[in-house]
């Protein structure tokens, strides 16, 4: 058994077969995420765990042995699914008004390559390519989508962003009961008001002085 297939064979095995079906990425790449609270750090993570699965999809397509397909399989549904949490880790950021110009640089130009690496695939057309061809398909599809996304203008995505998120509100609202719907409201209103007011709390600190909890 070569390092790989033990390597991927080890990583099967940690993950409980309850959860193999939601969890697309291992225990330690969790933690990293975690750790990365930082859009653009955590973009660049995900292009990171992305390639790591197609150099193993790759890898795997050189070598004819058993149980490939599965394993391709498998290595595509989580890359699709990683590709998905990048374009959703962009729309929060952009939501909430944050530079991701720098993670976006990375996801383009890393996207582009991984475009490249499905198709190779794809046109090559291995004996058991119909076993993982309808999710390589879905690969394909969500990394073209996600690229296109990645050079879209930041200005325009946003507001792209921030109208898809008025409408899902909307709908929302619409759904619910007058008296929710004006609980909600003043719940905002309140939120709102003591926001604002914390912005607008004055100082008694000196200029340049400290408050003691920040002195060293």
């Amino acid at each position: 058994m070569s390092r790989l297939a033990a390597g991927l064979a080890a990583l099967v095995m940690t993950i409980p077969a309850a959860a193999q079906e939601r969890d697309f990425l291992t225990t330690n790449e969790a933690d990293q995420v975690r750790l990365a609270q930082e859009p653009n750090q955590r973009l660049n993570l995900y292009v990171v765990f992305a390639k790591q699965r197609l150099d193993q999809m790759e890898q795997l397509a050189k070598e004819d042995r058993p149980g490939r397909s599965a394993l391709i399989h498998d290595l595509l549904e989580q890359y699709t699914e990683i590709i998905d949490a990048i374009d959703t880790i962009a729309d929060e950021a952009l939501r909430k008004k944050v530079d991701i110009a720098p993670g976006m640089k990375i996801v383009a130009d890393a996207e582009k390559e991984f475009a490249a690496q499905l198709r190779r695939l794809q046109e090559a057309k291995p004996a058991d390519m119909g076993r993982y061809e309808f999710v390589l398909g879905q690969a394909i599809d969500a990394t073209d989508d996600s690229l296109e996304a990645a050079n879209e203008d930041l200005g325009k995505r946003t507001e792209q962003v921030v109208a898809r998120e008025k409408r899902e509100q909307e709908k929302l609202e619409g759904l619910m009961q007058p008296k929710d719907l004006e609980a909600k409201r003043a719940e905002q209103k309140k939120q709102a008001e003591a926001a604002k007011k914390e912005r607008k709390r004055p100082s008694l600190l000196k200029p340049g002085e400290k408050a003691k909890a920040d002195r060293p």
